[in-house]
């Protein structure tokens, strides 16, 4: 789909007739990267990218004025939802009596990926469990590990630590995939046999702490910023229902159009530069095509977590 006029197009996805508009918009002006070029690119990776929204409740990142303006994030889908998007009222993870309900997106088809991108839906964030067919949360099926550099540290350094925590894993048996966040640090995830959110939040601090205090000069477990600078510091929080990470092949609101991008563990012991794992839109879609989706296990993987 190339980008055409700034009137709006009506195409056909999914049996579903979608107004596209405003195709020649910037979003990106430090490249010129469009609206039209954003819908092109989710589009075409939706093969892969779909079933990592499959069932998990889509909080987007939206820059309907381009990345050089502010953004805003929405959970609730917005007035005008076509009736086809589906949806699911769920009380928010976030409300501290449960008492408040969010209706979120649920991004299971390709005209719903197009619907957001049309939305200048950029970022696609989810949480690490899913909602049954009918509407029912489920227990996390994933363990996430984020790992945010504070400047000079960068993602190279995420990389060294990534392979640390790679050996501590390995020592419980569990197997980690690795991907670029597609900003500045990386995430680590471990697909599981459903838990508790608060299993896996205690297994990953654990593990953050137990880093922490093996390198301390290189790894920080604390959510203080200012002892950060220098250091990885290990988001192990990331694991609490409330939270929602970048989606595999996600977009970033960033200068340049960069996705969040899976990686092979070679790639991540070869990294010694930021620019060895930055990769944008077209390069992403060339990986697909001679790598297929790196974390396709993660769909069929059902690991189980050690005894605290």
């Amino acid at each position: 789909m190339a980008p055409g006029s700034d009137r709006s197009v009506r195409v056909r996805v999914d049996e579903q007739v979608l107004a596209l508009s405003n195709l020649d918009k910037v979003l990106y002006p430090e490249t010129g990267f469009t609206k039209g070029e954003v819908i092109d690119y989710y589009t075409r990776i939706s093969g892969v990218l779909l079933p990592h929204l499959a069932d998990r409740p889509l909080t987007r990142k939206r820059w309907p004025n381009g990345v050089d303006r502010p953004p805003f994030f929405e959970k609730n889908a917005p007035r005008g939802t076509p009736p086809w998007v589906r949806t699911v009222t769920i009380a928010s993870p976030g409300s501290s009596r449960g008492t408040e309900e969010v209706e979120y997106v649920i991004a299971d088809r390709l005209a719903t990926l197009v619907w957001l991108a049309n939305l200048a839906a950029l970022e696609l964030h989810v949480p690490q469990w899913r909602v049954g067919p009918w509407g029912g949360v489920r227990q996390p099926d994933l363990l996430v590990i984020d790992l945010d550099p504070g400047p000079p540290a960068d993602l190279a350094s995420c990389c060294e630590v990534a392979l640390l925590l790679r050996d501590l894993l390995d020592a419980d048996g569990l197997q980690a995939w690795a991907k670029t966040s597609g900003a500045k640090g990386m995430q680590l995830y471990l697909p599981l046999a459903e838990t508790s959110g608060d299993a896996t939040t205690a297994y990953a601090k654990s593990l953050a702490g137990k880093l922490a205090r093996q390198h301390p000069d290189l790894v920080v477990a604390q959510m203080t910023r200012a002892i950060r600078p220098g250091r990885v510091f290990l988001d192990w929080s990331q694991n609490n229902p409330a939270k929602t990470t970048i989606a595999p092949y996600s977009l970033r609101g960033v200068d340049q159009p960069t996705v969040s991008t899976p990686v092979t563990w070679e790639e991540v012991e070869g990294c010694r530069t930021p620019a060895d794992l930055t990769f944008g839109p077209d390069e992403v879609l060339d990986r697909v095509e001679r790598l297929g989706d790196l974390f396709e296990e993660l769909g069929s993987t059902r690991q189980r977590l050690p005894p605290m």
